[in-house]
C-alpha cells in the first residue's frame, strides 16, 4: 500500500514489492475472422462444382450450414446418418486426421465435440440424393472415392473458387479473398448470431463446452429453438438460390434439389 502510494505520488517510478510481468510484448490487435453470408457460399460451391464434383460443392454447403470442422466432415460415415429424422451424428471416432501425411480416424477435437447436428430440410434431401448413387462409405470423398486430403482441396479447389481464377472461361472474379475453409464455421456462428440464436444453443450445435446448469436448462427448450433454427437455416438457403438465378451469370436457373 506504501509503495503503491509512492508510485502515484511521483516518489518511485515503479513498485519493487509488486511482481513484474516479463516476457510479454505488446497486445496486439485481434484480427477479425473472416466469414462468408449465404450468397457467397453458394457461389463458392457452384465453383467448386464446375472444378470437380457435386459431392465437393456439397461438402461445402454441409460445412457452412452445420459449423462442422474439417476432420469431422472429411471422417463423416454414412452409417452416422440418420437422415429420416434430419440429423447426423459426430462421434468419438469419426474426425479424419492427417499426420506426416498419414491418414487415421480419431477423437474429434474436444469431448463436446462428440455431438448431433440437426440439419435442415433441404440440406437432408441434398445428402440422401449423393448418397443414393453411390456406395462409398465416406459421406464426402475425391472424385476417385477415396478420403479427403486438406491440402489438396485447398489448393485444387477452395483456392480458385474463394480467390477467383484466371484460367476459367470466363475468368472468376474473387468472392471473399483470404476466406479459408474453417471460415466457413465462422460463417455459420454468425449466422446463428444474426438470427437470435441462444448462445447455449450456438455451442451444443458447434460442439463448445458448456455449464453443466446451463445445458440443463436447454435440453428443456431444444425442440423449439432447433426447429426454430433450422426454420431460419432454410430460408438463408432459398434467398442464396434466388439471389443467385437473379444476379447471377448462369444461363439455367440453379436449384439445389429436385
Amino acid at each position: 500500500m506504501l509503495m503503491t502510494d509512492a508510485v502515484d505520488n511521483g516518489l518511485i517510478t515503479t513498485n519493487p514489492v509488486r511482481p513484474q510481468r516479463r516476457g510479454r510484448g505488446r497486445l496486439q490487435p485481434r484480427r477479425e475472422r473472416l466469414w462468408a453470408d449465404e450468397h457467397q457460399v453458394l457461389t463458392i460451391a457452384h465453383r467448386v462444382f464446375h472444378l470437380a464434383s457435386r459431392n465437393q460443392a456439397l461438402l461445402v454447403i454441409t460445412a457452412a450450414y452445420t459449423g462442422m470442422r474439417w476432420g469431422e466432415l472429411a471422417g463423416l460415415h454414412r452409417d452416422n446418418l440418420d437422415l429420416p429424422n434430419n440429423r447426423l451424428h459426430i462421434t468419438a471416432s469419426g474426425a479424419l486426421h492427417e499426420v506426416n501425411g498419414h491418414l487415421s480416424l480419431g477423437h474429434p477435437k474436444t469431448l463436446a465435440s462428440v455431438r448431433t447436428v440437426s440439419l435442415p430440410p433441404f440440406l437432408t434431401q441434398l445428402l440422401h440424393a449423393d448418397l443414393t448413387a453411390s456406395t462409398r462409405p465416406f459421406v464426402f470423398t475425391t472424385l476417385r472415392g477415396k478420403p479427403l486430403r486438406r491440402s489438396g482441396f485447398q489448393r485444387r479447389l477452395w483456392a480458385p473458387a474463394v480467390n477467383g481464377s484466371r484460367h476459367t472461361s470466363p475468368p472468376w472474379p474473387p468472392i471473399a479473398p483470404g476466406l479459408t475453409f474453417h471460415g466457413l464455421r465462422h460463417s455459420h456462428k454468425t449466422w446463428l448470431i444474426e438470427d437470435g440464436v441462444p448462445e447455449v444453443a450456438q455451442a451444443r450445435r458447434l460442439g463448445h463446452a458448456m455449464q453443466n446448469k446451463i445445458d440443463d436448462v436447454y435440453s428443456h427448450v431444444a425442440t423449439s429453438v432447433e426447429e426454430r433454427l433450422l426454420s431460419h437455416l432454410e430460408a438463408r438457403c432459398q434467398r442464396s438460390i434466388e439471389h443467385y438465378n437473379r444476379e447471377g451469370d448462369n444461363p439455367e436457373p440453379l436449384r439445389l434439389t429436385a
